[in-house]
């Protein structure tokens, strides 16, 4: 399958196809003529790769995972469960990091609007 088939079928870009090249994630064959031709173990790779992506994984982290990447199914993997189990703590580190800062900011903002209403009472 050419590059705008794939891209189409996965729902990315072509672009995007050739970044998770060019990061060492995909090794896609060429034809004859040097285009890229993307087999079914290749789409499967690279939806794996968008997923990952659309979850919050780097490429740097993708690439760790490799072994989850690769084969028919989306069963077990080698250090898969470590390793998005390490992804979850951190994005619940960053969401407890992000309520702080909500309540810092609703906290400023009571404490402005009350200025505001005291200096427009006088």
């Amino acid at each position: 399958m050419r590059s705008k088939e794939a891209a189409e079928k996965l729902g990315v870009t072509q672009r995007m196809l050739r970044h998770y090249e060019k990061e060492g994630l995909l090794d896609v064959g060429r034809t004859v003529n040097g285009y890229r031709s993307y087999s079914e173990a290749d789409l499967r790779r690279a939806g794996r790769i968008r997923d990952f992506i659309a979850t919050g994984f780097s490429t740097r982290e993708i690439r760790s995972m490799s072994a989850c990447l690769s084969g028919d199914g989306a069963g077990p993997c080698e250090g898969g469960i470590e390793k998005l189990t390490e992804k979850l703590e951190h994005i619940e580190r960053l969401r407890a990091e992000l309520d702080q800062k909500h309540s810092a900011v609703l906290d400023r903002l009571v404490t402005l609007r009350n200025g505001l209403a005291t200096l427009s009472s006088h």
